[in-house]
């Protein structure tokens, strides 16, 4: 057992609320359990309790056994001085603030219901093939599966939003400059993500800009600077001239590194993504304004019509040619563009703001669901779990911070399996 299980029990008061007592058996009445305190301290702060008629306010501390007060030294911690009852599941010894003053005990292990303590062992120290509420899953309502899966979704764009910001701030809190790193980064997906990124950084958004509406001066930059450019065609030579023309003129910092090829698909190699950057930044050089405007899946799709210049039409990298074809985002590219980039970038300008974007879960909710390991995981312990890009999303929150930590009781899902094995609540 672990103390979380002594927080869901404290803060929502799961046990048996008749006539309570503490440990030198003086009459118990929980005003108010306290806010929960995740930080160091206390475990919950400003609590209100009634201990033998007298009014008390003050903090809670929980362990498992009371003796842990002395393993932990808070006898000699002052940021315990105000703790007015310790919560415990087996009382084992008296404890004392640094003044030598008793403190109230309230031993939990004999009114909690034997169901719920059997459903938390099962949840958290049982054996389990993929999550720990496999067998329990398909017991879960509608309601309160999307409910949670909402919530998940919008705290996964809090994270995402962090990163964004970081990346502004990088940036001198240029939005221009920091979606362009932000997109070359989803442009080259988990392979290529990071150089893609650092490509973005070093070479400055200013000059992208300058060179919009040039779309052979976009790809000479982006192709020169990855090292990518070679052969002994007539394109190639031209490139690799237009390159060291902007290398010089405008200062650029070399590196040594590609990026990969390995394990990538031909539609993802980091010419052609590279290649339609190009095309997309000699179009519309303000990208970003474009994006905040967008209000529908299909406004969003429109920014990124583009196609790749004639060379590579017929080529994937510089060494062979193919007959020639179209090299189009797909629309499977297009909605993962969506779904890491465009609406995280939106929410986060939202929150920079303070204008509403109230489009974002219509955007996502219209999205197909990504497939992948753990979409089908879920929808495997309960079929039709995952139907569209928000679940798709908030199962790869789920799995990542809660199940796969076994964070169960800090999980709505979980805390309702467990509500629902006790007789009184």
């Amino acid at each position: 057992m672990k103390e979380d299980f002594l927080y869901y029990l404290w803060k929502f008061q799961k046990f048996d609320s008749e006539c309570l007592r503490t440990s030198e058996a003086e009459p118990l009445q929980i005003i108010s359990t306290g806010a929960q305190n995740n930080l160091s301290g206390p475990d919950f702060f400003n609590a209100h309790l009634i201990i033998s008629g007298i009014k008390w306010a003050g903090n809670v501390e929980m362990h498992l056994k009371s003796s842990d007060w002395y393993l932990h030294n808070h006898e000699t911690d002052p940021a315990y001085d105000n703790v007015i009852l310790h919560v415990v599941w087996e009382h084992d010894e008296n404890i004392f603030r640094r003044d030598r003053s008793l403190i109230p005990v309230f031993e939990l292990k004999n009114i909690v219901d034997y169901s719920m303590i059997a459903k938390y062992r099962h949840l958290l120290e049982s054996r389990h093939n993929s999550i720990n509420c496999e067998d329990s899953f398909s017991e879960l309502s509608s309601f309160e599966i999307d409910h949670w899966f909402e919530r998940l979704y919008f705290e996964r764009l809090e994270r995402k939003s962090e990163l964004i910001f970081a990346v502004l701030q990088r940036s001198n809190n240029d939005w221009n400059r920091a979606c362009m790193i932000l997109l070359f980064r989803a442009f080259g997906l988990n392979i290529n993500g990071e150089y893609f990124s650092n490509m973005a950084e070093n070479l400055s958004y200013s000059l992208v800009a300058k060179l919009g509406g040039n779309q052979f001066s976009l790809e000479a930059l982006f192709l020169g600077y990855s090292n990518l450019i070679h052969g002994a065609d007539q394109y190639s030579k031209e490139l690799l001239t237009e390159f060291e023309f902007l290398k010089h003129k405008f200062n650029i910092p070399l590196i040594d590194s590609k990026p990969e090829f390995f394990r990538l698909r031909p539609d993802n190699f980091p010419t052609i993504r590279l290649a339609q950057l190009a095309s997309l930044y000699a179009q519309r050089p303000s990208f970003f304004s474009g994006i905040i405007a967008a209000k529908d899946f299909n406004e969003i799709k429109f920014l990124f019509i583009t196609e790749v210049s004639a060379h590579w039409k017929t080529h994937y990298n510089f060494d062979k040619s193919h007959n020639s074809r179209s090299k189009k985002l797909s629309n499977s590219f297009l909605e993962l563009l969506v779904i890491n980039f465009v609406i995280p970038l939106k929410f986060a300008f939202s929150k920079s703001s303070g204008e509403p974007a109230s489009s974002l879960y219509e955007i996502v909710t219209s999205l197909k669901a990504e497939k992948n390991s753990i979409t089908r995981l879920y929808n495997s312990l309960r079929p039709g779990t995952v139907k569209n890009a928000l679940e798709s999303q908030a199962v790869l929150e789920l799995k990542k911070n809660y199940c796969s930590k076994c964070r169960c009781l800090h999980c709505e899902l979980g805390a309702t399996l467990l509500r629902n094995s006790v007789k009184y609540v």
